[in-house]
């Protein structure tokens, strides 16, 4: 059995932070997951993919790339909340990715590349 979660092609969209639900890596490190909703054109309102930000040492770099696709202060020491980041806007990349969860299914989703986040040009929030 294949379980399908693919609302949008492979492609650019800009997208929103739709909402965002902290957590903890099994490695016990801070990680924010981050649900990407299509802004405008034909997909406007679909799913996009689930993304995560990891506050790690390894995971610095891309949490910095994020934030700064996002228009959140990056550089030197930032506070930054998860809800600090929904209602936020940037160009995403998405492309398919497939696996196998632990009951055996094929699991079919969007993913974001390591460096598939890019600042739209006028970044910011999105209007209500």
């Amino acid at each position: 059995m294949t379980i399908e979660r693919l609302e949008v092609p492979a492609g650019i969209y800009a997208c929103r932070i739709a909402e965002v639900r902290p957590g903890t890596t099994r490695a016990g490190d801070e990680r924010w997951s981050l649900c990407l909703v299509v802004t405008d054109g034909p997909f406007a309102g679909k799913h996009a993919a689930w993304d995560f930000i990891v506050f790690s040492t390894r995971g610095r770099c891309r949490a910095r790339l994020v934030f700064a696709a996002l228009d959140v202060p990056a550089k030197g020491k930032v506070t930054v909340g998860p809800f600090d980041l929904e209602g936020r806007v940037a160009l995403v990349e998405v492309r398919p990715v497939e696996y196998v969860n632990p009951d055996g299914q094929t699991v079919r989703r969007n993913d974001v590349p390591y460096d598939g986040w890019r600042r739209l040009p006028t970044a910011g929030r999105a209007e209500p």
